[in-house]
């Protein structure tokens, strides 16, 4: 199965990111992609109100996000925020919730956050609420994990994952920029990969400062060096910070090798 990875850089438009989902979607489609992974909040960039841009799953930028899938026959995975249920607030704040849309083919589903970003002087908790479930889709033949971003730090969502049949995990992200994150993000998803013997496709947000772009704040808008990781840990493909398109091909029969070579998954012990 051919996938893509869409490393952009989304601004403050909704519609104007909905321009580049619909670009790189068709770019994607005429490379022989069927799955078509984007970043975490492609909908909106970090750093932006994102209360007023929050929409239900079936509201007007999913329906679009929707319309490019089937238009071009694909499954896409696309990070954006959505109201939050009403009673959890932080500060007296409402909060949105940061979510994955899946839509295609063969699936529609998405996956809310589950572990926010309140780590290296960012807290993600004042605007945005937890999710709590796990999800997998399977497009293809091939069962997929999602993961979104900080998500990738903690390995029991992955093997949960796993557990529940993925063959591969898909991270999206919007990665904090800052002394050796770069080496954190793709250290992580090796190891991902690695210790469930599963590929892992991780799309992040491209690095404001290869176009030029500054970021005085320190906001997490993304690193770049996104990157299709295979079953034993190894890159198949990395990008570096600037915009692009990463293709690539999954082959289950690599996973079942890999888990036939290195059984963590059967050799697991519950603590």
């Amino acid at each position: 199965m051919r996938v893509a990875l869409a490393q952009i850089l989304s601004g403050s438009d909704p519609q104007g990111n909905l321009e580049l989902i619909r670009h790189h979607t068709a770019q994607a489609a005429a490379a022989g992609a069927r799955l078509v992974v984007f970043p975490e909040a492609s909908m909106c960039a970090f750093g932006n109100p994102l209360g007023p841009v929050a929409e239900p799953l079936d509201g007007a930028w999913a329906e679009e996000v929707r319309t490019i899938a089937r238009d071009n026959g694909v499954t896409v995975v696309a990070g954006m925020f959505n109201p939050g249920d009403g009673s959890a607030t932080h500060g007296g704040r409402s909060r949105v919730r940061n979510t994955l849309l899946v839509t295609g083919p063969e699936v529609e589903t998405s996956y809310t956050k589950i572990h926010l970003y309140d780590a290296f002087g960012f807290a993600e908790s004042d605007t945005v609420e937890p999710g709590a479930t796990p999800v997998t889709f399977t497009v293809e033949g091939i069962t997929f994990g999602l993961a979104t971003c900080y998500d990738v730090r903690f390995p029991a969502l992955f093997t949960a994952n796993a557990l529940a049949g993925a063959q591969a995990h898909i991270v999206c992200a919007s990665w904090g920029p800052g002394p050796g994150k770069v080496e954190h993000w793709e250290l992580l998803t090796r190891a991902r990969a690695l210790d469930t013997t599963s590929y892992v496709l991780a799309a992040g947000q491209a690095d404001p400062a290869a176009l030029g772009i500054e970021n005085p704040k320190n906001l997490p808008t993304g690193v770049g060096h996104s990157g299709v990781v295979g079953p034993l840990g190894t890159d198949v493909i990395r990008a570096d910070g600037a915009v692009q398109l990463l293709v690539a091909e999954l082959d289950p029969e690599v996973v079942a090798q890999a888990r036939a070579t290195l059984p963590v998954l059967a050799n697991r012990v519950d603590l």
